[in-house]
């Protein structure tokens, strides 16, 4: 396999299409299925945890798909990778956010304190849930991409490029 032939993800699930129509139809689901979270805030909690992991390729194309759906774009994204706490996000969000963060470094420290800010802020079990099953979907979608040492392009525009195509068209194509 020459798993730098296509960048990211996409060497991996064009390797082994039988385990890419599951993990397509779990992004799907997640990010961007009916649901009281928009599309862009889903894909801002992929981003979130993504950078937390140091994960080149996620975090930018996520960032990117983010960034397409949401009203504040790229700057919006931005802020919040760089310090979720001064970022310009409603008190719910920035709540679900940090749960994502500490499922990110261990699921297991998500405390009833978290879920409770969480629900104070008005975030309702399903957003809770899905913020938690995101967050611990793409630790292994970016364990999965870094574990084959696949490439990151340098740059914006192949990002952006992929983020039309997932805003028009999703994950199953």
């Amino acid at each position: 396999m020459d798993e730098n032939e296509y960048p990211g993800i996409t060497g991996p699930m064009r390797f082994r299409p039988e385990t890419a129509k599951p993990l397509n139809e779990l992004a799907e689901v997640l990010l961007r299925g009916p649901h009281s979270l928009s599309p862009g805030e889903r894909e801002l909690i992929a981003a979130y945890v993504s950078g937390l992991n140091e994960c080149s390729f996620c975090c930018s194309s996520h960032s990117a798909f983010a960034a397409a759906q949401l009203d504040a774009g790229m700057e919006l994204v931005e802020r919040v990778r760089a310090d979720l706490d001064s970022a310009p996000v409603s008190a719910k969000l920035r709540a679900l956010l940090r749960i994502a963060g500490t499922v990110r470094d261990d699921g297991r420290k998500v405390t009833a304190e978290l879920v409770a800010a969480a629900r104070e802020e008005g975030a309702t079990d399903l957003e809770i849930h899905d913020t938690v099953l995101i967050a611990a979907a793409f630790c292994m979608y970016n364990r999965y991409v870094d574990g084959l040492g696949t490439l990151a392009p340098e740059g914006s525009e192949p990002y952006a490029k992929s983020a039309r195509r997932i805003v028009d068209f999703g994950y199953l194509v």
